[in-house]
Parts: structure tokens; sequence; C-alpha cells
């Protein structure tokens, strides 16, 4: 069974930034693209950032220029390094692979908030 482990949320004034990680239990972790998701209170869950096998990046029109998506295979890591936070990013953050697993963590709260 896949286990992925998010951390690195908490609470953070808005314009501040935090760094989220992810541990996927994954064989063959390099050979997945890999996302972030987030699902705030009442709403579905969206897709934040990918990266790509071979380290190709695509970002949600609203995260563009503020989050950074990266990896690292020999560690089966993934990062979310998120700048200038909004009160609209609070939410629960998920990674997984992409187009997403069934297999989900428990994910990593980001609240921001003054």
């Amino acid at each position: 069974q896949v286990q992925l482990v998010e951390s690195g949320g908490g609470l953070v004034q808005p314009g501040g930034s935090l760094r989220l990680s992810c541990t996927a239990s994954l064989t063959f972790f390099s050979i997945y693209a890999m996302g972030w998701y987030r699902q705030a209170p009442g709403k579905q869950r969206e897709l934040v950032a990918t990266i790509t096998s071979d380290f190709s990046t695509n970002y949600a029109d609203s995260m563009k220029g503020r989050f950074t998506i990266s990896r690292d295979n020999a560690k089966k890591t993934v990062y979310l390094q998120m700048n200038s936070l909004k009160p609209d990013d609070t939410a629960l953050y998920f990674c997984n692979r992409n187009p997403a697993s069934n297999f989900w963590g428990q994910g990593t709260q980001v609240t921001v908030s003054s």
C-alpha cells in the first residue's frame, strides 16, 4: 500500500512563506508525475502544481509566480515552496501522483491569517 506523508504546514501571516514536503513510499517514485493538491473548507479538492518525471512543472493560474514545486528522487520526496501567501491559500494540502491515485495521505494544514 502506498503511503504519502505530508509535512511543513502551519500558521503564517499574509505575505509569508512555507515549504511543504511529501515523502512517498512508491517503489519507482522517479517514474511518476507527482502533484500537490489542496482542499479548502466547503470546497472541492483542486490541483495546485505538478511535476513530471523529467522535472517539467505546471501550476494553477492563481499559484503561478508564487509557488514552486520540486522533487528529490533519491529521497522520494516532493516539495512545494509557497511564497506571498494569501488568506485564500488556507487549505489542507496533499500530495499524490498525477493523475491522482486512490491513496491519499492525511495532508498538512496551511492557514494564512493575520
